[in-house]
């Protein structure tokens, strides 16, 4: 018999997370949000330090998401339980950048981004993947 948990009449083995987001769909979401921050500052009109900030974003959360060891990634050894953490520093600290004063003009935009991130994290299962240190041999 496998214990369970109940969750709206439904049982849930134990041990077996209830997050919905998974690796896989994880790293979609991960090229999905490096277009949006590519592409925003053409598609809303984001100028000087608010398109910049975007840009970097758009090409740090690249790297980022093709070192992770994740299906999705080009060189796997960042274990993905890093990839969560930065992940959930970076979300509030784009709730911050929105209150900055040079950003009124992105405020939405960058409120929006960091919420994101943030349901994102809460969402996903970092507990998948490799849980060792970074490993340059993999």
């Amino acid at each position: 018999m496998v214990a369970s948990a109940t969750l709206s009449g439904s049982a849930i083995p134990l041990g077996e997370s209830m997050k919905p987001i998974t690796m896989k769909m994880h790293g979609y979401l991960d090229y999905a949000t490096v277009l949006v921050f590519l592409l925003a500052p053409g598609l809303l009109g984001l100028e000087g330090l608010s398109a910049l900030v975007s840009w970097v974003l758009a090409g740090v959360h690249l790297i980022v998401t093709l070192v992770t060891h994740f299906p999705l990634a080009l060189y796997p050894w960042l274990p993905f339980r890093v990839h969560g953490w930065i992940e959930k520093s970076v979300g509030p600290v784009l709730v911050l950048i929105a209150f900055l004063p040079g950003f009124a003009a992105s405020f939405a935009f960058y409120l929006f981004m960091g919420l994101l991130l943030v349901a994102v994290a809460w969402l996903t299962d970092y507990s998948e993947g490799p849980t060792r240190g970074l490993d340059a041999s993999r």
